[in-house]
């Protein structure tokens, strides 16, 4: 049987979720920011120990470890990243630090873009007196204009060492087309500065990190990646160390952000951003397949944030090619999902510039000191300290009963900061941050699925993460979803859903052509061998990787995707190719007339004007190796009847309520599938709680899911919890 360890470290908690002869269990941990491998085993240790195996023997067993990490983003924030030296091409040096147009409002949040007197350019990776220009000079079609002055790059190299540059980025002008000058620069540092000296300088060229169009989002890619290899190297070999130790031999996966994985040293730091959520939906995904809903939003309410992303056809649909990594924009293929300061540990306030406004988020109390309810010396309310003081959370059993929560501080925390100066009293302030926060995801959920034009009333709500389960039925009314969907592996789904992930590569590479002249009359002549030249390229490429990494090349598929627009448009748009080469018209026609027909389905067919010709401006390859896939236990549906799972009762202040009510506790571990609670009525588990609301019923089903279902618009005078 497959065993696999995935590992899924946040900002607040690591998860752990480990498949082993069959057998399913997950576990949660604190991130330990100072030791990241510590907390990574610990994770693996509860583990082995609900499975009643030995560490040891279980690690020596396992077939694959997987992994997501924040680690490098958090440094990125911090901006604790080596002093770097930029080489581009003299005359250009600039243009990293002028940037686009818009860049000014790359990865501010809106209120932050509305706010323009306070908006400000971020401090560049690389200062104006590390980069420098060398002479040299390539035209768009990768004819040299001029020859390399080595003795110049030589200088520069210098100069750039001189002032502190601990590592080197090199972009010119159209490497993508003509590689040479910049592999002869890496060449050119490795003579001044041998590997086997103390004071070597790794090298990073654009041509292999990222070989696309656009100067900008090519060149903060490859600083990117120069800024955070260092430190991902680092974390990911005190990890191999300590794995090594218990006799692991093989690599550790990194998720990418792509929708796949790979080795470690077949990973770019930059693939890692946003890992983890993107794992959580391709677990959605699974689940989809699995359960048999075509359209749903999968939420992650954790102790730091809330992502959020779009289903449809029962998978992803949407990515981004120039996302946003913290203020950068960059080059690159990346599902999509949209992340908000709305978690757990989501601090509120009052804010007295706009009348005493309360606020909640996006600044968070994190793992360290936590909210004030933890006793780690946190003084500022959050969410889980409303919820605790509302009742939702029993302060014995948080954490699977591993940390008690000190109620009296959570109500200090809020009667301080909340209650005295908005007015009110702490248990009313406490109902107005969790109806705060309830609005803020279900408002972002809501505009996230309209604005792609989806009505969200079609949707099923996959609710994950910690606390999600026990908001999820509150901000789902926002949005008229009347189904959500929980499992077992909420707390830990991130890393669930990296059980699911299949090997995959993608390599781009820029090369424009038409496919289609302009005119009335449809022609389409194209150099065959030039297309399918660029294709065999990259996929040498990922028959190389893949094969480096222990696969059969002929388990590998290959799916290509162009970037193509019509004639004197701008922007391009990126479609699946029906083709993966071409030999005659009626394959160029082919891919025109799916492009056309997938434009027309995302843009409608006002702006289709394939008289004006087709061009294609990017190649995208993926290759994939399918991995195998998970067997999710099992149990038979029996009676629906929840009194056995009944385990007393606690008094919750519910949204609807005046008054504190006593409210009916069932056990997670206890129910069976088919047992059916209805609200009002709570869920305890070991690592969440889920809040069955008046007018909601709850059930599980065969896979131990935990189905949320609205019944009516929700009254006050039905007995609460178990049946009528």
């Amino acid at each position: 049987m497959t065993t696999r360890i995935n590992i899924d470290a946040g900002g607040t908690f690591t998860d752990c979720f480990t498949v082993h002869d069959g057998e399913a269990v997950s576990a949660k941990t604190p991130t330990t920011e100072h030791d990241m491998s510590e907390c990574f085993f610990q994770g693996i240790r509860k583990c082995a120990g609900q499975l009643d195996v030995d560490l040891a023997d279980l690690i020596s067993d396992v077939d694959s470890i997987r992994y997501s990490t924040t680690t490098a983003m958090n440094r990125l924030i911090e901006r604790k990243g080596p002093k770097l030296g930029l080489l581009t091409t003299a005359g250009v040096q600039d243009y990293p630090q002028i940037g686009r147009g818009p860049r000014w409002a790359d990865g501010l949040t809106d209120s932050e873009q509305r706010n323009i007197s306070d908006a400000k350019k971020p401090e560049y990776l690389v200062p104006d007196s590390r980069t420098k220009g060398i002479r040299e000079r390539v035209d768009s079609e990768g004819n040299v204009l001029r020859p390399l002055d080595e003795a110049h790059a030589r200088e520069q190299i210098r100069d750039l060492v001189d002032r502190g540059a601990r590592a080197i980025v090199v972009n010119l002008l159209w490497s993508y087309e003509y590689p040479e000058h910049e592999q002869r620069i890496r060449e050119l540092v490795r003579e001044e500065y041998p590997p086997s000296y103390l004071g070597s300088i790794p090298v990073f060229l654009s041509s292999e990190v990222m070989p696309t169009k656009q100067e900008y989002e090519r060149t903060n890619t490859t600083l990117l990646d120069a800024y955070l290899s260092e430190l991902m190297q680092e974390h990911i070999a005190d990890i191999k160390e300590r794995l090594e130790a218990f006799g692991y031999e093989g690599d550790v996966q990194m998720l990418h952000n792509t929708g796949g994985m790979a080795e470690s040293y077949k990973t770019t730091a930059v693939e890692t951003f946003n890992g983890g959520p993107v794992a959580g939906l391709k677990g959605g995904e699974y689940l989809c397949d699995l359960l048999g809903y075509e359209k749903a939003v999968v939420t992650d309410m954790g102790g730091t944030s809330f992502d959020i992303g779009i289903l449809t056809g029962g998978g992803v649909q949407s990515y981004e090619f120039e996302p946003i990594i913290d203020r950068w924009r960059v080059s690159g293929t990346m599902i999509e999902s949209k992340s908000i300061g709305a978690g757990g540990g989501s601090i509120a306030s009052v804010n007295d510039e706009l009348g005493g406004r309360l606020e909640v988020g996006p600044e968070s109390a994190g793992a360290d000191p936590g909210p004030a309810c933890y006793n780690r010396g946190g003084t500022k309310p959050t969410v889980t300290d409303a919820d605790v003081v509302l009742g939702f959370i029993d302060p014995e059993k948080f954490y699977a009963g591993n940390q008690r929560l000190a109620v009296e501080r959570a109500e200090d925390a809020i009667e301080t900061h909340v209650a005295d100066p908005a007015g009110m009293s702490v248990t009313e302030a406490a109902r107005n941050i969790r109806r705060i926060a309830d609005g803020n995801m279900g408002n972002t959920v809501r505009k996230e699925t309209m604005l792609r034009g989806h009505d969200p009333r079609e949707f099923i709500l996959y609710s994950f993460g910690g606390a999600g389960p026990l908001h999820a039925a509150s901000f789902s009314s926002y949005l008229d979803i009347d189904t959500v969907v929980t499992t077992p592996y909420s707390p830990v789904f991130c890393a669930m859903g990296s059980a699911t992930m299949d090997t995959l590569h993608i390599y781009e590479q820029s090369r424009s052509m038409f496919l289609r002249e302009s005119g009335g009359e449809p022609s389409y002549e194209i150099d065959y061998d030039v297309f399918n030249g660029v294709v065999d390229d990259l996929k040498a490429k990922g028959r190389r990787d893949i094969e480096s990494e222990g696969y059969d090349p002929d388990d590998i598929t290959y799916e290509l995707e162009l970037d193509m627009r019509f004639g004197g448009q701008i922007h391009v748009a990126r479609v699946g190719s029906p083709r993966l080469e071409v030999h005659d018209e009626s394959d160029v026609e082919a891919i025109c007339d799916h492009f056309i027909d997938q434009y027309t389905e995302r843009f409608s067919s006002y702006s289709v004007t394939p008289e004006h010709g087709i061009t294609v401006e990017n190649f995208a390859l993926k290759a994939r190796v399918d991995s195998e896939d998970i067997d999710l236990p099992t149990e038979p549906v029996g009676e629906s009847v929840p009194d056995p799972a009944r385990d007393g009762e606690r008094d919750i202040l519910w949204a609807d309520a005046d008054e504190y009510r006593s409210t009916p506790v069932f056990e997670y571990d206890e129910m069976r599938p088919g047992m059916t609670v209805e609200g009002p009525a709570v869920v305890d588990a070991d690592y969440t709680t889920t809040a069955v609301p008046d007018g909601w019923t709850y059930h599980l089903d065969t896979y131990r899911n935990g189905i949320l279902e609205q019944t009516s618009d929700g009254t006050t005078d039905q007995q609460p919890g178990g049946t009528q």
